[in-house]
């Protein structure tokens, strides 16, 4: 099966552009979302994360506080390698286990730090939703109400734009329309259908 790494930095439109791949018929498996579920009420990386940050990263319902883990690991360098630790052999795994069940002609691998965590060995090809760092910015503060401050550590810990094309095998630039997003992904959804067929 053909595999496809799709990423990007913050605010640049991978949730839409994955979404289009998936309308179109392909097996998209979102990171994040599977980050969200290994964090559920009873699941093991919670405990974890809660063993290793405090009983104070969840609430009193059992659900994780999303926003003052986001707040330390993007503060801290050594919290964010130790979340990673928990998370990210997790995902990898879940990741690849949904894949190997797919039965759509390609699948898209949404992984926002494909580069940062070494990941583009998993993949056939590395697809890059890119759009300006300025452009990014305003996103993230309409879409998140986060702070300035914050959103610059986020992006500071984030592979930067030039080394993420030199990576990429295929580029969108989303700095337009959702209309040119879509037919962007349509133009590629032939060309990996076509990869697959031959």
């Amino acid at each position: 099966m053909l595999k496809i790494g799709l990423t990007g930095g913050i605010g640049s439109g991978k949730t839409a552009a994955s979404e289009h791949f998936a309308h179109l018929g392909a097996e998209v498996i979102d990171t994040d979302l599977l980050s969200r579920e290994l964090v559920e009420p009873g699941q093991p990386a919670l405990a974890e994360i809660a063993a290793a940050f405090g009983r104070q990263m969840v609430n009193d319902d059992g659900r994780l506080e999303r926003a003052r883990l986001r707040a330390l690991v993007f503060g801290d360098p050594l919290a964010r390698q130790r979340l990673e630790a928990i998370l990210h052999p997790r995902i990898r795994a879940a990741m690849l286990a949904r894949a190997d069940r797919s039965t759509a002609p390609y699948v898209v691998f949404v992984i926002p730090l494909l580069f940062e965590t070494g990941q583009q060995s998993l993949v056939d090809r590395v697809l890059l939703i890119d759009v300006p760092e300025s452009l990014q910015r305003a996103r993230v503060a309409a879409r998140d109400g986060i702070d300035d401050a914050q959103t610059e550590r986020i992006l500071q810990a984030q592979t930067d734009r030039a080394t993420r094309l030199r990576g990429a095998d295929d580029v969108i630039c989303n700095d337009g329309s959702l209309a040119q997003l879509r037919a962007a992904v349509e133009k590629l959804h032939q060309k990996y259908t076509h990869q697959v067929r031959n």
